[in-house]
């Protein structure tokens, strides 16, 4: 089994102070296989943490990023399945399937990872995963009212994906966690 990390769109110190402790706490090195970065996590500082988390480490360049050598897209192959990779903010309207289905047809993957939005959502459309994992620092987006801070583990097993999706409650401090699991075509929530 592999184990995927999936973040994007800290922004700090820009728009968030830090990335919640608890997250933290769980985000600690050799635990992950694969750590996928979809950009615009705010400073160099923030990046070097992340790839102290796992060897392989992958990353594309969001619209607030500034380094050259930052790719735009990327793929990705884990497991049975190719995963592409964008920020986000090449997509308009923001988070829209049909425009993200021309460039998950474009990239030529099963799961297309996009940020931007700093919503968090996972869909299957036509037996493509679309996965967004929301903002790790809850950072302020002017497009959505609440933005709690999020992000995902996928589990990758032969051709069966589940998905953690971990929500920090900024009110009790409390950790959320849903889980999700794709096979065969469907995506279900399971129950905790």
């Amino acid at each position: 089994m592999a184990l995927v990390l999936i973040v994007g769109d800290m922004l700090v110190p820009q728009r968030a102070p830090s990335i919640p402790p608890q997250f933290k706490t769980l985000l600690a090195p050799n635990k992950i296989n694969h750590v996928l970065c979809l950009g615009n996590m705010g400073s160099q500082e923030q990046y070097d943490w992340l790839k102290t988390l796992s060897i392989d480490y992958h990353c594309v360049k969001g619209d607030f990023d500034f380094e050259e050598n930052i790719p735009e897209r990327e793929c990705v192959q884990v497991g049975n399945f190719r995963i592409g990779m964008i920020h986000g903010h090449q997509v308009i309207p923001s988070g829209d399937i049909n425009s993200l289905s021309a460039i998950q047809r474009e990239l030529g993957c099963d799961i297309l990872l996009y940020g931007h939005t700093h919503e968090l959502k996972v869909k299957a459309k036509d037996n493509i995963l679309y996965v967004n994992p929301g903002s790790i620092s809850g950072a302020f987006s002017p497009a959505i009212k609440e933005t709690p801070p999020s992000f995902i583990i996928m589990a990758i097993q032969g051709d069966i994906v589940d998905f953690y999706l971990y929500i920090l409650n900024k009110e009790t401090g409390e950790l959320d966690i849903k889980k999700l699991e794709y096979m065969g075509g469907q995506l279900n929530e399971i129950e905790n």
